[in-house]
């Protein structure tokens, strides 16, 4: 029974983080913020499953054993992948925040000059590229 629950919970934060890794991907940042209180119920479930499993010592056998296993190997990928895909995301958004904070300084139009005698060169936004897929 306390393994049945463990699962349980492995398997729905195993799904949570599986649609935020897909919306991270398509950097679909507003669907991927909104599953972040649903990833953290999902993580606080599985952290008391398997508290209370460990609590009365637990231990999956037989066939639920390989289930087990399996699903440990698979939420380390997806964790790391979500980690690597967050990572993207807040660099992505930096790079945005920093183009258009860049974009946003008065620039000096008057007819000044630098202390050389020579115009100062105008600002300009630095370019981005933006990849995503459908």
């Amino acid at each position: 029974m306390m393994m049945e629950a463990l699962l349980t919970a492995g398997l729905r934060l195993a799904e949570t983080l599986r649609a935020e890794n897909e919306a991270l991907i398509a950097l679909d940042l507003p669907r991927a913020a909104g599953l972040a209180t649903a990833k953290i119920q999902a993580s606080d479930a599985f952290a008391a499953a398997y508290a209370a499993a460990a609590k009365i010592g637990a231990q999956a056998a037989g066939p639920v054993r390989q289930t087990a296993e399996d699903l440990a190997t698979r939420l380390q990928h997806l964790g790391t992948e979500n980690r690597r895909l967050l990572e993207r995301a807040i660099t992505i958004q930096s790079r945005v925040i920093e183009t258009i904070a860049g974009a946003a300084r008065p620039r000096n139009t008057g007819p000044g000059y630098g202390a050389a005698g020579h115009r100062p060169p105008l600002r300009q936004a630095s370019a981005i590229a933006l990849a995503t897929r459908a």
